[in-house]
């Protein structure tokens, strides 16, 4: 597999396909599917340069197969910019083939070639296959700090 995979920036030539992938990963978050809105969110984030979208494309079938976004941010105590990796996702018939590890390399490359800080993520408490692979690739569970949030 590995030497069929290309994983590259996404580019909005990439978007339908894309948005497919993506309504798939909200599904496996138990949202509800919406393929339209998924294309319109994902057009707005590539748009504005708000997020930068990686996908794994099996070259063979020229097939987005997974993808990982990433959020600029910054940190105020490190004066640094970080980012937030806010999703991975692998299409199921791909999963264990090393797919999500080298969108997390491509992810960990970028964040290098941007000088920044690090990166963040969080995920499901229940998503143990996701936690083993971020904690096969190096990221630690920050035990110092309590995670809030603000539902508007």
């Amino acid at each position: 597999m590995k030497q069929n995979l290309v994983i590259k920036q996404a580019t909005i030539a990439d978007l339908e396909e894309l948005a497919e992938l993506f309504n798939a990963y909200r599904m496996f978050y138990k949202q509800s599917s919406d393929v339209e809105g998924a294309r319109h969110f994902l057009l707005e984030r590539l748009e504005r340069q708000e997020s930068i979208i990686f996908v794994a494309i099996e070259a063979e079938q020229h097939k987005i197969i997974g993808f990982t976004q990433l959020y600029p941010s910054f940190s105020s105590i490190s004066m640094q910019r970080s980012f937030i990796l806010n999703d991975l996702y692998v299409e199921e018939s791909f999963r264990k083939l090393g797919v999500g590890k080298k969108l997390l390399e491509a992810a960990e490359h970028y964040t290098k070639q941007m000088k920044a800080k690090g990166i963040e993520l969080t995920t499901g408490k229940e998503n143990i296959t996701a936690q083993r692979l971020y904690e096969n690739y190096g990221y630690e569970k920050i035990k110092e700090y309590e995670y809030y949030y603000l539902t508007i």
